[in-house]
């Protein structure tokens, strides 16, 4: 009676560890600008909710153009909690009539 033994080759092996190298290769620099992508479009939101946040404060106590109000001001009622920017930077809330600021220089609202 034979025996059979069922194995990959050597070269099998070689070839399927190229394609994996391969698709490694093209995916990662897709998942990092993916990546960074979320992190600039969540400063953004970020941004946008601490403008409105800053525009309903100033409807309320009936604010002018100029007027800065501070975090305490716009936390819990207008903004929940102090957003923190995913990208390290740090936000400047600004005068009515202004748009917030990051110091994270490609964040800038549109």
């Amino acid at each position: 009676m034979r025996r059979s033994l069922r194995a990959f080759t050597l070269i099998e092996i070689m070839v399927v560890m190229l394609i994996i190298t391969i698709l490694v290769a093209i995916a990662t620099p897709n998942f990092v600008t993916a990546r960074e992508n979320s992190r600039t479009k969540a400063c953004i939101g970020n941004l946008r909710q601490i403008d409105t946040g800053k525009e309903q404060w100033a409807m309320d106590f009936k604010k002018t153009n100029g007027d800065v109000p501070a975090w305490a001001d716009l936390t819990p009622t207008y903004v929940r909690i102090q957003p923190e920017c995913p990208c390290a930077g740090v936000y400047t809330i600004g005068a009515v009539g202004t748009l917030p600021t990051c110091t994270f220089a490609a964040h800038i609202l549109p």
